[in-house]
């Protein structure tokens, strides 16, 4: 589904978001740790935006691994890292992020943006997630919810119900992708729940920070340093 709306994906995300998407990961870039030549994998990184971005607005990150299921859109992302330089600071490979395929302990930071509620397994994502961050390390997650307010909420999902999948199926030519999206959105747990959810699953310090008035969420959890 997703190598089939991959030309107009970038396109979309910007129209359908109000361009609203570029400024939640500027505010994701903000949740990096402090520390310098950190060493980041991005999972569902689909055309590598989230990368890209953070290798635009932070200088802490040396170098970044983004992963993906589907292939066209991998492909798109290796044109934007090869057309801005990066290609030797940021690889984009083919794999499952329920099984990732990596030692422990191998990367400062693990990001993934819009793509937790699109995974099989999400306590199984997450324990990978958790598994592969180094002692000390920071996971980020950027996902959709809901807004608390009555109001906000019902006009919130009568455009996720209804407008969305209108324009997203005339742009893609795939509305039943569009109708995806907020089938998945309106039945993934989010705010405390969520949070509550990476605490069992290993994860410390758990915190979560809406944006645009709950329309979006980042999560972020640490991994606990180890007593030497």
């Amino acid at each position: 589904m997703f190598d089939r709306i991959a030309l107009r994906y970038d396109l979309l995300n910007r129209l359908l978001s109000l361009g609203q998407d570029v400024v939640w990961r500027k505010k994701l870039a903000r949740h990096l740790n402090q520390e310098s030549n950190q060493r980041l994998l991005d999972l569902a990184t689909g055309t590598a935006d989230v990368p890209l971005f953070l290798f635009q607005k932070s200088n802490r990150i040396r170098s970044a691994i983004g992963m993906d299921m589907a292939r066209q859109m991998l492909e798109i992302g290796r044109q934007k890292i090869e057309d801005r330089g990066l290609d030797r600071r940021i690889t984009l490979i083919s794999a499952d992020a329920m099984r990732l395929p990596f030692k422990d302990e191998s990367f400062d930071a693990v990001t993934i943006a819009f793509g937790i509620r699109n995974v099989l397994d999400t306590g199984q994502t997450l324990r990978e997630m958790h598994r592969v961050l180094r002692s000390g390390g920071r996971a980020l997650i950027l996902e959709f919810s809901l807004p608390s307010n009555p109001f906000l909420r019902r006009l919130y999902l009568f455009y996720f119900r209804y407008l969305m999948p209108w324009i997203g199926g005339i742009v893609s030519g795939n509305r039943r992708a569009y109708r995806y999206l907020n089938q998945t959105v309106e039945t993934f747990p989010y705010g405390k729940e969520f949070a509550r959810f990476l605490t069992e699953t290993g994860f410390k310090a758990v915190r979560f920070f809406p944006l645009s008035f709950g329309v979006a969420t980042i999560y972020r959890g640490e991994k606990g340093r180890t007593r030497s």
